[in-house]
């Protein structure tokens, strides 16, 4: 029998535990249905290395990944969330393998942020991330398209948090982009590996800075500076023994340090760039947005350009200056949204959603900026408050682009 330490830390005093808890060897130290009655109980049962099943440990997660979900959509602060024990009750659902992979990118974000929230805590991590990354993969293989717009899409929505979708979204770009750049397998593996855990180390203060109304405290920026340190150390602390993966995660925010693995350096580059690309493109309630095309500038003009050229070069082939799921003026006045990277960079496929006279379009069509009677005139950002875009109608009218 395998067993999985519980977060002992995260546990309330006098709250039924919804496992049971056996130390490494098998013996049994609490039934199913009984407390921790004080303190001094949690710390004996700490230095017993209290642990639970396998099993047990994965669907008690996904409770947790299901509460920290409810909790977001019904608007409680982060800081709140983050003192939220685990849950005293698990859902006969939860205990279904796998269940929570079997869906789309949502899905994967709730998982995710459920990870992330908990670091060092977390239950099971390494094969529950290895299972993510396999899942990121098949669905941007099977369609990098839609993949880029529900990604661009929810990042554009905070109300579903956003450490995880960063962290999709820095994992999706860096994929596609180390493909342009010719990056091994072993190569791509450990850059997605980190694109989605370089940030585990601050991921409960990146969604407080996301949605607070102020400019970032100094103990805040302390942790922004510190925090790839403190990500690495979480990682060895869980297992994590690929050395090229964690080089990345330590010096993602100085990706030309002559410290660390010198031949990462354009691995290094690649997500350093993409980690900064995607965070200027996200809205703080103290600032507005960057759209694609100025958040790439943004970085090339802060950056030599010996050390960018053949990075941002692929950065820009792998997504374009329009990506999927964002928003364009058309030079006919209409406001559409990217749904297809097109032959250049600066030639998404479209479809408008408001015609000149500022009127919601529903007819769903494709159109290919290529052609001069479509062209863009800019990158536009759009709350979509204003007319809700229809995922599968979407999905539909770029179903017709292939036959």
């Amino acid at each position: 029998m395998k067993y999985v330490p519980i977060p002992i830390a995260m546990l309330p005093v006098g709250k039924p535990l919804p496992v049971n808890v056996w130390n490494p060897e098998g013996v049994l130290l609490l039934r199913k249905g009984q407390p921790i009655v004080s303190e001094q109980h949690r710390d004996k049962l700490y230095a017993h290395n209290a642990s639970t099943t396998e099993s047990e440990a994965q669907a008690w997660q996904r409770s947790y990944e299901r509460m920290v979900h409810t909790l977001l959509m019904e608007g409680v602060e982060v800081e709140t969330i983050a003192r939220m024990p685990m849950p005293s009750a698990i859902r006969e659902r939860d205990y279904h393998t796998g269940e929570q992979l079997n869906g789309g990118w949502l899905d994967l974000q709730e998982v995710l942020r459920g990870i992330l929230y908990q670091g060092g805590l977390a239950l099971n991590p390494l094969p529950r991330l290895a299972a993510l990354e396999n899942k990121v993969r098949a669905l941007l293989k099977d369609d990098p398209d839609d993949s880029l717009f529900c990604l661009f899409q929810a990042l554009a929505d905070s109300s579903l948090g956003y450490c995880a979708t960063h962290a999709l979204l820095c994992a999706c770009i860096c994929e596609l982009a180390a493909q342009k750049l010719g990056l091994n397998d072993q190569q791509r593996q450990s850059i997605m590996s980190a694109a989605l855990t370089m940030n585990i180390g601050m991921a409960r203060e990146q969604d407080v800075l996301a949605r607070q109304n102020h400019a970032p405290t100094p103990e805040q920026r302390q942790l922004i500076k510190e925090h790839p340190e403190l990500s690495l150390k979480i990682l060895v602390w869980l297992g994590i023994e690929d050395v090229e993966e964690l080089d990345l995660v330590r010096w993602h925010h100085q990706p030309d340090s002559p410290e660390g693995l010198r031949h990462n350096l354009t691995a290094r580059r690649l997500l350093s760039m993409t980690d900064i690309f995607v965070a200027k493109m996200a809205a703080r309630r103290t600032r507005e947005a960057l759209s694609p095309l100025e958040s790439a500038k943004s970085i090339y003009l802060q950056t030599e350009k010996d050390v960018t050229a053949s990075v941002g070069a692929a950065l820009t082939a792998a997504i374009g200056f329009y990506p999927p799921g964002t928003y364009v003026r058309m030079a006919s006045g209409e406001t559409a949204v990217a749904v297809q990277r097109g032959l250049r960079a600066n030639t998404p496929w479209v479809i408008p959603i408001i015609d000149r006279n500022g009127m919601p379009s529903f007819n769903y069509h494709c159109l290919d900026t290529g052609d001069t009677a479509h062209a863009i005139a800019a990158p536009i950002l759009f709350r979509g408050g204003k007319v809700a875009i229809n995922l599968e109608r979407v999905r539909r009218a770029r179903e017709k682009l292939r036959r």
